[in-house]
This record gives structure tokens, sequence and C-alpha cells, in this order.
């Protein structure tokens, strides 16, 4: 299954629910998996963005699907990056001309 990198910052509604977040981060994680996906951890970071989090998903439409419902919360807004991991890249590598 592919991986996915979301990179979160919060909207100005989402650092004023700041406490509000441990639950939110459950209802996303369930959401995930109830699309199929795998949960495979959230940070909570400082600098250009305030969390990332990892996921396995399914397919690219079940990763966008996922994110779109998680982001329509107002919460936060993202950045998603499509990741290798490095056996996988490694196989596309051989296959360069």
């Amino acid at each position: 299954m592919p991986y996915y990198i979301f990179l979160l910052n919060w909207t100005d509604q989402g650092i004023r629910n700041v406490k509000d977040s441990p639950k939110r981060v459950a209802q996303a994680k369930a959401l995930v998996e109830k699309m199929g996906g795998k949960w495979l951890g959230l940070y909570y970071t400082f600098g250009q963005y305030d969390m990332v989090a990892i996921v396995e998903g399914t397919t690219d439409e079940t990763a966008l699907c996922t994110v779109l419902t998680i982001a329509m919360g107002g919460n936060i807004r993202t950045l998603t990056l499509k990741a290798f991991t490095e056996a996988d890249a490694a196989k596309l590598i051989e296959k360069l001309p």
C-alpha cells in the first residue's frame, strides 16, 4: 500500500480549540482505519509545520477523500506528500534506462 505524509498546520479555529486536539486525532485515526488505511503516527512539531502525520493508505483516491474529510472540520490545513519506501524506490530505480 502507498504511504502518505501529511504536513499539518493549525487554522485559527484549530489552535483556539487545541485542547480538543487529542480527541480530533483519535477521530482522524478511526477515519483512516475505516477507509482501509493504517495510521502509522502523528508527531506534534514546531517550525514550519505544527504536526506531521504518516499514514499507509489503499489508493490515492482514498487518501484524498480521507484528508478532505478531516480538513472539512476546519482545524487544519494540509500539505500531502506521497512517499515511497527505500525498498520500493530501489525497485523503481533499477528500472531506469
